[in-house]
């Protein structure tokens, strides 16, 4: 049978819809699979309507059933009749007691029935079905309306169920199925009826309704093309404000406006982020990359009248940068320093802002003691540093971050130029949020990293010395993001970076905590870094390197080992040797009592392995090279000998050989 389902609503939230757009589909298979139904189903969407449309069957097929009772000794009682389980079951099972049976099921006898359940009909269970889905979405929050006690994203306002184009009476949320749908308003506010669901689709067509997610957005770019073109200049496609716009409009058609080039004199961060925050607006960069007074609006709108939209739209972005260019002015009086920080409360019992810098200023004389070389390259000295650090966060007190946040850092970068400050300390001030993404860069040298680096362990340390620990899911200071960003800097910067030490020595200007947690914690981060074998990574940290750059090279070079062909073969030698070795001792080798070949070649082969620590890939690579030793060391010789200083001695010879890969990895823990 055809299936089409309109869910009308009032206007859908871009940002909630579209976070739970790739589960719509899923939980429709799971809402029909409850019901043995399954099909692949097409989902639409505009900002008034989520549609599902495809084909089932009438009815759903025939369902295998079995049941599973309790064992025969309780089944049956002293006297050999039923008992009140056994019973309990054929009541379950809707069968006579005479139709009991028992089954062997893993070597034990228990009651079985096996019946088959007739296939319900979509008919009678769509609406059913329908509920559970639209319940089972989760857009964050809802909206209650009317006196209904229902809620979702937005008011539920008109519903459509057509099976092969015939209605199907039901209800939602208090509204009753029928064949009608709201059209563009530009095409009036009334539902317009159709009999089919052909004519479904041609009623929202003609009247201005894009159903496709897919047209609207190819509909958008092809006009920016055009734009451009006619412009010469390049529209600035910002994916995460392209897919807004598509989520908004039904029928999307852009148009070129500009602004008055005086509002140029403002950062062009400041420009953008109005127009895309505020207005949804695209910007336009000229040929050099500089912005240009030019800005696409994609209306909602069939209007011809392309002048009226425009200007419409001139005339509120003119005043939203008329704004912004006063707070531009008003910051550039005021001097730029962190006094106002004294007044912004961090995070309780962690005190204000200004101590938080105070306390990455003690990170950064620690980090810089690390990074001096490459510090000394920059011309950069530990009171530059701290300069930058006291500075990094004085824009949160201006008008200007206050009215848009995303731009903190950014425009302290822009205050600290126009105060006349070092270019490295603007550019670290610009550079401390990265990373801020997976996707995003790194600062673009050692100063502004050591910069990153001071604020995000002050992060960790203080909020895991209050306590404020991220658990399941929850991370509301983004400390996992935090603890990332540390590994990422210090393996681009290259140069040693013990972790465990670190937190050691600046862990003296925190509350007392278990450091040991805050470590673990850290270490936790590279199972995200890399998309490798997640045994890897845990027989390296298992090793004890809590250097991070040691430990990456540690983990790649295994990695690399680990991935080579017939390795996963071979592998079950060095598995015998870790299991043989879990509970020993293993002392040092007697070479004296070496006796037999085997064990002879194996010390023999062991002393000569080269391995350098620095250099893990050749040092993995030695010692899974003795695989053949090791071999015919098991074959041919009796590690449990009668003469325990002979079986302490082999003990201690293999032993010797996994101490040796434990320096790299903890190879036991290896899942290849």
């Amino acid at each position: 049978m055809k299936v089409l389902i309109e869910l009308g609503v009032e206007e859908l939230p871009a940002w909630p819809f579209l976070r739970e757009f790739d589960n719509i589909l899923p939980k429709w298979d799971a809402a029909l699979a409850k019901h043995n139904f399954k099909a692949d189903f097409k989902l639409d969407y505009t900002p008034r309507r989520i549609v599902l449309s495809g084909e089932l069957a009438e009815f759903a097929p025939d369902k295998e059933v079995e049941n599973i009772g309790a064992p025969k000794n309780v089944a049956l009682d002293s006297d050999g009749k039923w008992s009140k389980a056994a019973l309990a079951f054929a009541s379950k099972c809707g069968i006579s007691e005479s139709e009991l049976a028992f089954k062997e099921i893993k070597g034990k006898e228990v009651l079985y029935h096996k019946s088959i359940a007739k296939g319900v009909s979509l008919k009678s269970v769509l609406a059913s079905i329908i509920e559970d889905f639209a319940l089972s979405l989760s857009f964050g929050k809802t909206m209650r309306w009317g006196d209904k006690d229902c809620a979702f994203i937005r008011p539920l306002r008109n519903l459509v169920v057509l099976l092969d184009d015939e209605l199907l009476e039901c209800e939602l949320f208090g509204v009753c199925s029928n064949k009608a749908s709201f059209v563009h308003r530009d095409f009036g506010y009334d539902k317009v009826s159709f009999d089919t669901a052909a004519q479904y689709f041609e009623v929202l067509e003609k009247n201005a309704v894009i159903l496709s997610s897919d047209e609207r957005k190819s509909r958008i770019l092809a006009q920016f093309d055009e734009l451009e073109k006619q412009s010469g200049l390049k529209i600035e496609r910002d994916d995460e404000l392209l897919a807004e716009v598509v989520a908004i409009t039904e029928y999307p058609n852009a148009h070129l406006g500009s602004f008055d080039k005086e509002f140029l004199e403002l950062p062009k961060e400041v420009i953008i982020t109005s127009m895309k925050e505020n207005q949804r607006y695209f910007a336009l960069l000229n040929n050099d990359g500089s912005l240009a007074n030019r800005f696409v609006v994609v209306s909602n709108s069939t209007s011809k009248d392309s002048a009226l939209i425009v200007a419409g739209n001139e005339k509120v972005l003119r005043a939203r940068l008329s704004d912004a260019q006063f707070f531009w002015h008003s910051d550039l009086k005021n001097p730029f320093n962190a006094e106002k920080l004294k007044n912004i409360t961090y995070l309780a019992g962690l005190g204000s802002v200004y101590d938080k810098e105070l306390r990455e200023c003690e990170i950064s004389v620690v980090l810089a003691d690390i990074y001096s070389s490459e510090l000394k390259a920059l011309g950069a000295s530990k009171e530059l540093l701290k300069e930058a650090i006291m500075l990094s966060k004085a824009d949160l007190a201006t008008t200007m971050v206050y009215e848009f946040t995303d731009l903190q850092g950014i425009m302290g970068g822009y205050y600290a130029k126009h105060a006349g400050k070092n270019e490295l300390i603007c550019k670290a001030i610009t550079e401390q949020y990265l990373p801020n993404s997976d996707e995003s860069e790194l600062p673009s040298n050692a100063f502004s990293s050591v910069v990153a680096m001071s604020a995000k362990l002050d992060a960790l340390l203080a909020l895991f010395s209050i306590n404020k620990i991220p658990s399941g899911t929850k991370d509301p200071y983004a400390l996992r993001r935090a603890a990332l960003g540390v590994i990422k800097i210090a393996l681009k910067l290259g140069v040693n970076f013990d972790i465990k030490e670190l937190l050691v020595a600046l862990s003296k200007n925190y509350k007392s905590f278990e450091l040991d947690a805050l470590y673990d914690f850290i270490l936790d981060r590279l199972y995200a870094l890399y998309e490798i074998n997640p045994s890897i990574i845990k027989a390296c940290i298992n090793a004890g390197v809590s250097d991070l750059v040691q430990l990456d090279a540690n983990i790649r070079a295994l990695d690399i080992i680990v991935r080579a062909d017939g390795f996963e073969a071979g592998f079950d030698t060095f598995k015998r040797l870790a299991n043989i070795l879990k509970e020993a001792k293993i002392g040092s080798v007697d070479e004296s009592l070496l006796e037999n070949e085997s064990e002879k070649a194996l010390y023999s082969a062991f002393r000569a392995c080269k391995l350098d620590f620095s250099k893990p890939s050749e040092y993995l690579n030695e010692l899974f090279g003795l695989k053949g030793d090791i071999d015919s060391f098991f074959d041919s010789v009796m590690i449990n000998d009668p003469d325990e200083r002979k079986k302490a001695n082999r003990i201690a010879l293999i032993g010797g050989i996994y101490e040796a890969f434990i320096k790299i990895a903890d190879i036991k823990e290896i899942s290849a």
